[in-house]
């Protein structure tokens, strides 16, 4: 039995340092322009971090129809303290194809449930399947289970296919983030406090039903609420897991939460542990 939670989050990459020492770099992973203006970010080199700051315009300069479109990503830039004065490649050594994160630690929300931080999508995938296996170390079972945090979901479920090829699992729970609909301007049931998410329809995958059964089954025992998701547009590393081999009864499930691929989301304690439960 393999539990996946995928280790990677959406990040950047250094495409190149322009001649006046600003940074121009690339998206890893689905971001949406209007969160990354104007936010803290550090560039991963081998001397050691960077901090920059994804420069923006004074809403003073802006035009009319500069106020309306959300500009590129490819258009934008990071500050790391250029000046006319200070060689940045030299000192810093920045290179292109170097990691770049959002700069943002966590935090407990004044609701103590609550908590905040970069990289929920998708830590919290493998902190799931890493309490699930310390609290099964003392339980009798006939399975064999594998905790396994992949990479590069976020750029085409990559560390899915080659996980899924090692471990030739039977039966997968594809663990990660749904999307909370629990705030203003947003269609749908999924809450924070709501309970587990169970995925039963995205773009890469359909759950096994008979998994899927088992699941709710469960939770239906355990008196434990649940959520349903439909996504249309992205997926889990279960759309690569399912397809491995003769092929995987697989599910994707985890807990909801707010603002993903942001710098900042919002996660519920209490869906953690009931995940972890169930």
């Amino acid at each position: 039995i393999m539990l996946a939670g995928h280790l990677d989050e959406v990040g950047f990459m250094v495409k190149s340092v322009t001649k006046d020492g600003f940074v121009k770099f690339l998206p890893l992973g689905g971001w949406w322009g209007h969160v990354v203006l104007g936010q803290r970010l550090r560039i991963k080199t081998r001397k050691g971090d960077v901090l920059g700051v994804v420069g923006s315009k004074p809403p003073h300069e802006l035009k009319d129809d500069e106020r309306k479109k959300v500009l590129e990503i490819r258009d934008m830039f990071i500050d790391v303290g250029a000046t006319s004065d200070w060689d940045v490649k030299k000192k810093l050594d920045i290179r292109p194809g170097d990691p770049i994160l959002p700069d943002s630690p966590f935090a407990v929300m004044a609701n103590p449930n609550l908590l905040l931080a970069k990289g929920w999508d998708n830590r919290i995938g493998c902190a799931i399947a890493a309490e699930t296996a310390l609290r099964l170390k003392d339980v009798k079972h006939p399975n064999t289970l594998f905790a396994v945090a992949t990479v590069q979901e976020e750029v085409g479920l990559r560390g899915a296919q080659t996980s899924a090829f090692a471990v030739q699992p039977d039966v997968a729970f594809a663990l990660d983030v749904g999307i909370a609909h629990d705030t203003p301007g947003t269609e749908g049931d999924e809450k924070l406090g709501g309970g587990p998410l169970l995925v039963i329809y995205d773009a890469t995958s359909i759950p096994n039903r008979c998994l899927l059964d088992l699941v709710m089954d469960t939770a239906k025992k355990l008196k434990m609420p649940l959520q349903f998701e439909s996504v249309e547009r992205g997926g889990t590393d279960a759309g690569k897991i399912h397809v491995t081999g003769r092929g995987v009864p697989t599910l994707s499930m985890g807990v909801p939460a707010r603002y993903i691929h942001s710098h900042v989301s919002i996660i519920d304690r209490r869906d953690f542990d009931m995940a972890v439960k169930l």
